[in-house]
């Protein structure tokens, strides 16, 4: 899939501007499909719309710039629904902290414990981001894909909760303050149980 699907997809549902278009792809909710760059949108939708994919029109705002709405034509519709029977590319992950694990026994093992401390309340903020977008009109699709979200971030918090002493084993010894440090910092209350959250069944929405 590629920039102008990802458009497509946002549209489906509800029209709205290039800003909030551009928000959702890039950090919103969209941004989690499709590695889609702050610069790309507006092009995207201009060629859309020449291929009449999408319409637009612009709204006077009262003290503010006019905003350029955009909708999904039926051709765009059918387009996007083509477009869900094609192979799917392989997901992209990549991940600094990875490296990071990889040359641990290079490393102090107060910074191994830090950086193992951090990564696990970094998913937990991403597991509460997720959880927020419950209740927002979602479909039943919206829910399965929250809760597999839900799932793997949970398998990465454990499996570092559960093996993180594995891992700072294979570091380098450093001298007690900086290990006295580096322990306060990985006493961290992680946030929300993945299995709680997971097995949690919202209200349907309306």
């Amino acid at each position: 899939m590629n920039v102008k699907t990802l458009c497509l997809a946002i549209l489906h549902k509800n029209e709205t501007t290039g800003y909030e278009i551009r928000k959702m792809s890039t950090e919103g909710e969209f941004a989690y499909f499709v590695d889609a760059s702050y610069g790309s949108i507006y092009p995207a939708l201009a060629r859309l719309e020449v291929e009449g994919m999408v319409t637009s029109r612009v709204e006077q705002q009262e003290g503010r710039p006019a905003k350029k709405v955009y909708s999904i034509t039926e051709k765009g519709r059918e387009s996007f629904h083509q477009s869900l029977f094609n192979d799917l590319d392989d997901d992209d992950f990549r991940s600094e902290f990875l490296l990071f694990a990889r040359f641990a026994a290079d490393l102090p093992a107060s910074l191994v414990r830090k950086r193992l401390a951090e990564r696990m309340v970094c998913i937990s903020c991403e597991m509460e981001k997720i959880e927020e977008m419950r209740g927002n009109d979602l479909s039943e699709g919206d829910l399965w894909v929250l809760n597999y979200g839900l799932a793997c971030l949970g398998v990465a918090h454990d499996h570092i909760a559960t093996h993180m002493n594995d891992l700072v084993a294979l570091a380098q010894p450093d001298d007690e303050q900086s290990a006295d440090d580096a322990t306060s910092v990985a006493n961290v209350k992680p946030a929300t149980n993945v299995k709680s959250a997971v097995n949690t069944q919202p209200a349907a929405a309306e």
